[in-house]
């Protein structure tokens, strides 16, 4: 049988949602293994809405799930209703999103707390050790999540978010962009995807990487 991967999206839009060329290239080197896929996310309100033309801030309100569903074309669960037992790993996304709506690292860095919905899935997929990746700034989110795992991850070379990585109790790999970081011990493969890039075709190579890594790790 297939392998079932679930992917957790945090809205739509690099600014304020989940990273789109992240999330698109997750699911075309999913579906070109093989695997079938569990699309989730958060059915709340995103932190904020920015206009990605401006890249400024929007008077309005979006909902993570909704948004989410247009990346899906409308195949997704809300992660509240989703558990480990449902899927053989997770793939998360990045894009400011998983930092703004899964967690509110964005805001308040090292002391941020986790969506408890994504943080009861993330806990649980860890406890039946069934492997998870997280690309570009989502293994902040991750790690604040497992920090008392102390997980090894990579977000690539950004000396800030790496102190604050440390400071959360996990262990930061410089990295680069056509690679992946492997935590053996706790079944984690990260990539930095867009906190590097430069462009599509850049990123892709190591989440590519990182799919092929997942898989094997089932």
């Amino acid at each position: 049988m297939s392998k079932r991967i679930g992917v957790l999206l945090s809205g739509c839009g690099v600014f304020d949602g989940a990273e789109i060329h992240e999330s698109v290239l997750t699911l075309l080197f999913l579906d070109r293994a093989g695997a079938s896929v569990l699309c989730m996310a958060p059915n709340v309100d995103q932190l904020h809405v920015i206009n990605h033309l401006t890249q400024q801030q929007e008077d309005e309100r979006r909902n993570v799930l909704v948004e989410s569903a247009r990346i899906a074309r409308g195949e997704i669960q809300d992660v509240a209703s989703v558990s480990a037992d449902d899927m053989d790993a997770l793939i998360i996304p990045g894009g400011f999103g998983a930092a703004k709506n899964l967690s509110d690292f964005a805001v308040n860095g090292p002391e941020a707390q986790v969506h408890p919905q994504v943080q009861r899935l993330l806990a649980d997929m860890a406890g039946c050790s069934k492997p998870i990746g997280a690309l570009c700034i989502a293994p902040a989110t991750l790690t604040r999540a497992l920090s008392e795992r102390s997980p090894q991850v990579t977000i690539g070379n950004d000396v800030g978010t790496a102190a604050a990585i440390e400071s959360m109790g996990g262990k930061h790999r410089v990295c680069s962009v056509s690679d992946v970081c492997v935590d053996e011990k706790n079944r984690i493969v990260t990539t930095p995807a867009y906190m590097l890039g430069p462009g599509i075709k850049d990123v892709a190579a190591g989440i590519e990487k990182l799919v092929a890594k997942i898989l094997s790790l089932c």
